[in-house]
């Protein structure tokens, strides 16, 4: 099998010629120093404004800059109340009732109200995965007062607050009541929040950079900044989303200090990042992400679960994680369905993964249901290497397996808005695409939207599985641990014989800053910039 080479280690002579053509940023930061002032590189462009819209990670990492939540994951994983001031579940009539705390306003001034929140439950869940898990259990969401809301639920159901604290994407952010009555469909261009930073729409260039200054107005909690919980108090004046493909440029600007923070750099230039004194390397999500390979089942030939099966037969992930990250101590397999490192981590029905890549398999699964030779058409992220790399070897993977493939090149952006497209490939649609979600949400079956099988009110590629979703079901109310490792193993078995996706390995990404830059608070799947400081 061919290999797909990996970028060579990064020169003095290639980082000064890289830098030479690094976007010049001085006159952006024009009215904030330097000093209260980051500039941060990020693993691709901001698609949207609307981070409900979309389950891409860079909408949410703008929607954690501007908007807010009810309730954040605490650095041991509980949810705590972030907008929410007092709440209580009362057993009896199976309610749960929040208040507001005081102190929320909209950037435009105006107060955060209970029609507001109400409005934002309804909107998102229409997006989410886990808000409709939810929402297939409740009753109805009322809004009591001007600071009183409730959630009503019609059987039992324990994870409620899971479910509104989560960050996996779309994280459930709170908006004005007349951007969250737009159709969940659409995409919403206003951007009014209640968070810590605000926009700044002058100097923001769409595809260049996004500029957040901090909201002087919003008041934050008293406790201590924990995961996404907790006070969110702002340590600068301005964080600039600079929008920088190339990785060389990236590293070249961060060592010569045009930018502060780059998010995703490359396993080869680590050994050159490390040994620089003013670069500081950290890892900021634990459990890491994993690679997703998601097939469409409206079209053929994933809608015939023989496709899907020899698919699974098809992925090497130790060649894919190989590819982009070498010899890394920071890659691994990753069979479970569930991410290797959760508590719902098992072994079940990994026959395929143990007994090795095995085309013949593949090409005998594609022969029995009569597979003759349909084009499958795979969607390249050309500006995210791991997941160019990972198109480039899943190609090759496959057309040994039997398939014909057709690799399609685009960036991240256009992947995102491709993918929601539901007519066949020949029309605007597509085959195959490749994503990664982080550990935290792939080891929760409820969480993570790519879990539901839920057919078109689902995550892209539609899956649809009534006995997947029994399982869940069972699982959000089982009452311990072994009862939920126990379901969660069925899960498995069923999702390894349905396949709703292929994994391709799972890593941990060391983000690279400037050593000046300290408190960065390690959160799955955002990066906040609250508590924060340049030195």
């Amino acid at each position: 099998m061919a290999k797909i080479a990996r970028r060579t280690l990064l020169k003095s002579s290639a980082a000064a010629a890289a830098l030479a053509g690094a976007p010049s940023l001085a006159r952006a930061q024009a009215h904030s120093s330097a000093a209260r002032s980051i500039r941060a590189v990020f693993h691709g462009d901001v698609p949207t404004y609307d981070p409900i819209w979309t389950t891409a990670n860079m909408a949410a990492y703008h929607g954690g800059m501007v908007y807010d939540t009810l309730f954040g994951i605490d650095d041991k994983g509980e949810a705590k109340p972030q907008m929410v001031n007092r709440y209580g579940y009362d057993a009896g009539n199976m309610t749960w009732t929040f208040e507001l705390r005081p102190g929320l306003k909209w950037h435009d001034g105006t107060d955060v109200t209970s029609a507001d929140i109400v409005s934002s439950i309804r909107r998102w869940a229409a997006r989410d995965g886990g808000g409709q898990h939810m929402m297939e259990r409740v009753r109805g969401i009322e809004a009591k007062d001007e600071k009183t809301f409730t959630i009503q639920l019609k059987e039992r159901y324990g994870l409620v607050l899971d479910v509104l604290s989560k960050t996996s994407t779309p994280v459930c952010f709170m908006m004005r009541k007349r951007e969250a009555e737009t159709d969940p469909m659409q995409k919403i261009e206003t951007v009014v929040g209640s968070g810590p930073f605000t926009l700044n729409l002058t100097e923001t260039r769409p595809g260049t950079q996004y500029v957040y200054d901090r909201n002087p107005n919003y008041v934050p909690r008293a406790e201590a900044p924990s995961g996404i919980s907790g006070g969110k108090v702002v340590k600068v004046d301005r964080v600039t989303f600079v929008n920088m493909p190339d990785g060389q440029t990236a590293v070249a600007a961060l060592q010569a200090g045009e930018i502060d923070f780059y998010e995703i750099p490359q396993p080869d230039f680590m050994p050159q990042l490390e040994s620089d004194r003013n670069i500081r390397i950290q890892v900021l999500n634990q459990l890491g992400q994993v690679g997703l390979i998601r097939p469409n089942f409206l079209h053929p030939p994933f809608d015939n679960v023989k496709a899907r099966q020899a698919l699974l037969h098809c992925v090497k992930q130790s060649d894919h994680m190989r590819a982009t990250f070498g010899t890394s101590q920071y890659a691994k397999d990753s069979p479970s369905y569930f991410a290797m490192g959760t508590p719902m981590s098992n072994d079940a029905n990994t026959g395929w993964y143990t007994g090795g890549q095995n085309f013949a398999r593949s090409r005998a699964l594609l022969a029995e249901m009569g597979y003759r030779g349909e084009e499958v058409l795979l969607m390249q992220a050309t500006n995210i290497p791991y997941m160019s790399n990972s198109a480039q070897l899943l190609a090759q993977e496959l057309r040994q397996g039997g398939f014909n493939v057709r690799l399609v090149a685009m960036d991240w952006s256009n992947v995102v808005q491709r993918r929601s497209v539901k007519a066949p490939p020949a029309q605007g649609g597509w085959n195959l695409f490749i994503t990664s979600a982080g550990g935290t949400a792939v080891g929760h079956p409820i969480l993570l939207a790519a879990h539901a099988a839920t057919g078109d009110r689902g995550w892209f590629g539609w899956p649809q599985d009534e006995k997947h979703e029994q399982l869940r079901a069972q699982w959000a109310v089982g009452e311990t641990l072994a009862e939920r490792q126990r379901i969660a193993r069925e899960i498995q078995t069923n999702a390894w014989n349905f396949v709703p996706q292929v994994y391709y390995g799972q890593w941990i990404q060391p983000a690279a800053m400037r050593s000046n830059i300290r408190n960065m608070l390690p959160v799955a799947e955002i990066i906040p910039w609250w508590n924060v400081e340049k030195g």
